[in-house]
């Protein structure tokens, strides 16, 4: 089953043609990277896969939802993570989970245990009732993509997701990621300049899914 399918996407910014026939299927469970120097239209296409700007031509589906003609469940169906963080520096992280659960509509029990449940995965438990203010660069992105998670979507889109990190710090992003899409039997699109992030999370993913089939 395809998670997500764009045909021939076009994107026209004036006399900008920022997409030009993009087309591409990512199957279910798939961790798949959009590669490409600044302006290839990488950004573009994720924010027409996310419901964010509308194609001038070709068509999209994300989670079995045409994203122009049923844009409010490709909304319910995907996470997203922009290159700008979008966490409140003055709330802790736990805050941070909560408030977005919220407005995902979630509650109770439901929405504590499955905060308590990400700030595990993402590494971040031990601060988790810490101002955002005093997180490294990488802990505030690993909470950027908690927030893209939290109500557990299908598809997970993930643009140049470790922007400004130094090398510890995305080597760490590769394997929380990596231990997240297992976890949460994501689809995963990711943005990246680089052929080696890409493949990174490819190689962990496959390293954490054959460890895990040795245990079992």
């Amino acid at each position: 089953m395809d998670a997500i399918v764009a045909e021939g996407l076009e994107k026209r910014y004036g006399d900008v043609q920022a997409l030009d026939g993009v087309s591409f299927r990512v199957r279910a469970g798939e961790v798949f990277g959009l590669l490409g120097p600044n302006g290839a239209g990488k950004s573009t296409t994720v924010k027409v896969l996310t419901t964010l700007t509308t194609p001038n031509g070709g068509r999209a589906e994300v989670a079995g939802h045409d994203v122009v003609r049923e844009p409010d469940a490709v909304r319910r169906s995907i996470g997203y993570v922009p290159q700008s963080s979008g966490v409140d520096r003055d709330a802790t992280g736990r805050e941070n989970l909560m408030l977005q659960g919220r407005v995902q509509g979630m509650s109770g029990h439901r929405l504590r245990d499955r905060v308590d449940r990400l700030l595990e995965l993402l590494g971040i438990a031990d601060a988790a009732d810490r101002v955002v203010r005093g997180y490294s660069g990488g802990m505030k992105r690993r909470l950027d993509v908690g927030l893209g998670v939290v109500h557990g979507p299908q598809v997970l889109f993930l643009d140049e997701p470790t922007t400004g990190l130094d090398p510890e710090a995305r080597s760490a992003m590769w394997q929380e990621l990596a231990v997240l899409a297992r976890e949460e039997l994501l689809t995963i699109l990711l943005t990246t300049h680089y052929l080696e992030e890409a493949d990174a999370l490819t190689n962990r993913l496959a390293i954490v899914r054959a460890s895990a089939s040795s245990r079992s």
